[in-house]
């Protein structure tokens, strides 16, 4: 590809030479000899720094955000307005613009998205369709499995794998839409058919600054990033944003609403028990029953969400029912572990406080239904580095929702882990819940499973699928999942030994 088709479409301000590209990159330690390098301000880095390696690597042309970067006598040069949108049309121009070529579905949201998007992957499966999945837990692209590193990755790894997708017959993508990504741009010019809101609650202040900053950054989504806006907007009019969604989107887009018990999708005579969730969902032309493995009020806002995407993307309701019973569980989310012992184990991701009273409200119910007078027992921590406004109403949400709390690590990164718990402690403190503070998070873990009888259920919560802890020593292997089966495994065994 010549450099300047690989310019086409970008807001550039000027360019010299047009040599033949091999290859895009922005990150200088991958280029190769013929490659075109994208240099761009970053959140922590900027990649204008790293123009010289880049050439010295063999970039044979440079695309940069600086003004203030002057062309090398080595390389083809050329100035854009905006650093990561030019990588996006770059990376869709050396892909053959794939997302074109595909019928794209967005999710946003506080929460919910993970489990949305794996539902929304099942049933346009059970409609036939070939589908890849983007988002927080992992990417499926051609039956591969990939790590996540981001929920939302950089244009050119978006570009590529979407690509892939259409190389092994893929129709269909369904991804999930980071409010960091959408500000960030990495989305940019990527046509969505479907886009959904699942909630807003809050989280990610830190980056956002304010509420509002954080909801603007949500719905740009709707607006349409450097496209035409979404075919069909689904919107949960349960959420207070969700409504004044519902008001921004009537002149663009198709909307469709959905709620527990409002909407043109809702749930009527729903039964959530401890194997599963059955409810009839009232639709825009009759009550489809559905039964799903997924257990949870929430996961009933799920489900819907992802019924009316497909309902939109012209699924039929036979198919959607099949799809959503397939789902058998999502990773991390409301996981169980079990090593044979007499109470249950649950590993979930939530990490807001919203999340966390949804989780723990699942978790009363579920003891409830099992007829025993179980308790609630809720391991704990909040993420270092990030909301701290957040913290103590993380601890007063799990307070609420517990018997009991070991208030413990949750990637502590740079912070002293110590600090994070003191944030947190008043919350749980308002309470008057019974609480225990525990900073290694293994020793946590260990804390709660022992002091579990029977019918009791312990929540490990904030980390779900995460695989790792990180601290200001490092980052380090850690599984919820796995530590807790060796715990109970160790347990067992002790019990057995006297």
């Amino acid at each position: 590809m010549k450099f300047l088709d690989l310019l086409d479409g970008a807001e550039v301000l000027s360019e010299t030479g047009d040599p033949d590209i091999k290859g895009l990159e922005y990150d200088s330690r991958r280029v190769q000899p013929g490659f075109a390098f994208v240099a761009m301000k970053g959140e922590s880095t900027d990649g204008n720094r790293y123009i010289d390696a880049a050439i010295g690597k063999g970039a044979v042309a440079v695309v940069t955000d600086s003004a203030g970067e002057r062309p090398r006598p080595k390389a083809a040069w050329a100035q854009v307005a905006h650093g990561r949108r030019a990588l996006a049309r770059l990376s869709a121009n050396f892909y053959g613009r794939p997302a074109e070529k595909l019928a794209n579905s967005g999710v946003t949201g506080t929460n919910g998205k993970t489990t949305t998007t794996f539902l929304l992957e099942a049933i346009l499966q059970a409609a036939g369709r070939k589908v890849a999945l983007i988002g927080t837990i992992e990417y499926h692209v051609a039956g591969e499995v990939i790590p996540a590193p981001h929920t939302t990755p950089e244009p050119l790894d978006l570009n590529r794998l979407f690509s892939e997708a259409l190389q092994a017959g893929a129709t269909e993508s369904v991804m999930e839409d980071s409010s960091h990504a959408l500000v960030q741009q990495r989305v940019y010019g990527i046509p969505y058919d479907v886009a959904i809101f699942t909630n807003l609650t809050r989280d990610h202040l830190d980056y956002h600054g304010t509420f509002d900053e954080y909801f603007a950054a949500k719905r740009m989504l709707f607006e349409g990033v450097g496209t035409d806006p979404p075919r069909a907007a689904i919107l949960n009019v349960d959420d207070e944003y969700g409504r004044e969604l519902v008001n921004f989107c009537r002149k663009r887009s198709q909307v469709m609403t959905y709620g527990f018990a409002q909407g043109d999708f809702h749930a009527e005579n729903a039964e959530i028990g401890p194997s599963g969730t059955r409810f009839d969902m009232v639709t825009l032309e009759r009550k489809v029953p559905l039964w799903s493995p997924l257990i949870g009020k929430v996961n009933v806002y799920n489900i819907i969400a992802a019924s009316a995407a497909a309902y939109a993307r012209g699924v039929s309701f036979d198919d959607v029912a099949r799809g959503v019973e397939a789902l058998q569980r999502v990773p991390g989310r409301f996981e169980r572990v079990d090593a044979g012992q007499p109470f249950t184990v649950v590993v979930d991701y939530a990490h807001t406080d919203d999340a966390l009273k949804n989780l723990t409200a699942v978790a009363r119910e579920f003891v409830k239904r099992g007829g025993s007078a179980g308790k609630v027992i809720t391991v704990f921590g909040c993420g270092g580095d990030r909301d701290k406004t957040k913290r103590p109403l993380m601890g007063e949400a799990a307070g609420r929702g517990s018997d009991f709390v070991v208030l413990t690590s949750d990637n502590p990164r740079s912070e002293d882990p110590m600090a994070i718990i003191a944030d947190a402690k008043p919350g749980i403190e308002r309470t008057g819940t019974q609480f225990v503070v525990e900073p290694d998070r293994r020793q946590a873990i260990d804390l709660a499973l022992h002091r579990a009888g029977p019918g009791d259920i312990v929540l490990i919560v904030g980390k779900g699928h995460e695989k790792t802890q990180t601290t200001r020593e490092g980052v380090f292997p850690f599984d919820d999942v796995e530590v807790a089966k060796a715990l109970l495994e160790k347990q067992s065994a002790g019990s057995n030994q006297q």
